[in-house]
């Protein structure tokens, strides 16, 4: 008692229907106003747009004086522009998270630095000479077992 099932064929036009999908593909492929670029350091991440209109330096909505009140830090960001001599040409505007304050000074400093680059590549020679173009893998190491931190260990005791 086998049963035979019969395969039916459904037509299909070739019509293609636009979708509100590829609507919106089209749009995003607007020209970029801006150079985006990353930097890390120990768990910091800096996410780094510049743009070339007026000048100023604008880090998660604060300004860098007040983001930054320590001079050193300070310095740290502006190091890629002293050095190229382009402070008053760009508009630089960061997202960062992560790590401590000095840490994401020197994120900052890479996502410049590799901005400059993809802006201008003469400044790759200066920027790299400098060593602002090189990633401080340095982290903090882990905590071992038995051990007060990754390398202390408790104090030894005679009696």
């Amino acid at each position: 008692m086998a049963v035979k099932k019969e395969n039916k064929i459904k037509k299909t036009t070739s019509v293609k229907k636009v979708t509100k999908r590829k609507v919106k593909q089209v749009v995003k492929k607007k020209e970029k106003r801006y150079i985006e670029a990353i930097g890390r350091r120990k768990e910091a991440v800096a996410r780094v747009r510049l743009i070339q209109d007026k000048p100023g330096i604008q880090i998660n909505g604060k300004e860098l004086k007040a983001y930054f009140p320590l001079l050193t830090q300070q310095k740290i960001v502006l190091a890629p522009f002293l050095l190229t001599n382009s402070l008053e040409k760009f508009f630089v505007s960061v997202k960062t998270k992560g790590g401590g304050v000095s840490g994401q000074a020197e994120a900052i400093r890479l996502g410049i630095s590799r901005g400059l680059v993809k802006i201008k590549a003469e400044h790759r020679s200066l920027l790299k000479k400098a060593g602002f173009l090189t990633r401080d893998a340095r982290i903090v190491e882990r905590k071992k077992y038995g051990r007060k931190k990754a390398r202390k260990k408790a104090q030894w005791s005679k009696r």
